[in-house]
């Protein structure tokens, strides 16, 4: 497995003390090429690390596989080229298991995904409709909406190397019932963070995760409706707002989506019949005011970097 975080030198300037030399922590960023059967199918920037359960999400929300006994065995291999080059751990080959149709040609070296964006488009919407093979619009969980609430801090209390580089994004799958965490994966991108949470549930024969629910540390986009309708993850909780396309996604597909849930706030886009009525409190004039003011439109919400 590859490097997770690397040291750079780096210039540190403070207004009125002037500036140092010191090493720096980062995130690594480094393309995986992901194969089936030998055969090219999609390139992603990600950081290093649970690389077969990033190619089992990843499958399994593109509608290429159903669960885990569709996946025979997955290893890395060398660069592109003969298979002589020194094993990068960049290319992770899939074998399928036989009853499972390879991935059309049409699709291949087609997929590119960038850390920052998933792969989206008018086949990936056609392919959730379609393809899916779990429903979450019958799940009948229901969740306080204080569990919500807590998920974003409980969350970051274990982005173990977040707190060393301040760069990644993170995903967890949280059981309903008892909030408890069960898994969080962390990468440079969060389509990706959350493939390798989708593939841990499948490696654990926890699909469909029925009464679960998935919390992000960013924004709630297309593709991560999408990945929580196709392993059957019924709430998907984000810090940060999410697009018109999300909130559209869900609601089509039954799922519960919250948004900018910060602190004791959170905005809840499509079925909030699963959300209970939180415990009754006073509230000042003010505080009633205070409820009425527009969301802030912030994009991610991270602590400061500055050690």
């Amino acid at each position: 497995m590859g490097r997770i975080t690397s040291s750079r030198p780096i210039t540190r300037i403070r207004l009125g003390y002037g500036s140092t030399r010191r090493p720096d922590t980062l995130a690594v960023e480094e393309p995986l090429e992901i194969r089936a059967n030998g055969r090219p199918v999609a390139v992603t920037m990600r950081t290093p690390g649970h690389d077969v359960e990033l190619a089992t999400g990843f499958f399994l929300s593109e509608g290429i596989i159903q669960g885990p006994r569709d996946v025979v065995q997955a290893i890395h291999c060398g660069g592109p080229g003969t298979g002589g080059e020194l094993n990068t751990y960049n290319v992770l080959d899939v074998t399928l298991a036989p009853h499972v149709p390879p991935p059309s040609r049409s699709t291949e070296r087609n997929f590119y995904t960038t850390s920052s964006c998933g792969v989206c488009g008018k086949a990936s919407i056609d392919a959730v409709r379609t393809v899916s093979a779990f429903g979450v619009a019958d799940d009948e969980l229901r969740i306080a909406p204080e569990l919500i609430a807590s998920l974003p801090d409980t969350l970051r209390e274990h982005q173990d190397v977040f707190d060393k580089t301040g760069g990644l994004h993170a995903a967890g799958l949280f059981d309903a019932a008892s909030g408890e965490l069960l898994v969080l994966r962390e990468d440079v991108g969060r389509h990706n963070a959350v493939d390798k949470v989708v593939g841990w549930a499948a490696q654990n024969d926890r699909l469909p995760a029925r009464g679960t629910i998935l919390q992000v540390s960013g924004r709630a986009s297309f593709e991560l409706v999408q990945k929580a309708v196709m392993a059957g993850i019924p709430v998907l909780s984000a810090v940060s707002a999410p697009s018109s396309l999300a909130v559209e996604l869900a609601v089509e597909s039954g799922l519960t989506l919250a948004g900018f849930v910060r602190g004791p706030r959170l905005n809840v886009y499509s079925r909030p019949d699963r959300v209970l009525e939180p415990a009754a409190e006073e509230h000042s004039a003010g505080a009633a005011e205070a409820e009425t003011e527009t969301e802030p439109r912030v994009e991610e919400s991270r602590p400061a970097a500055v050690r």
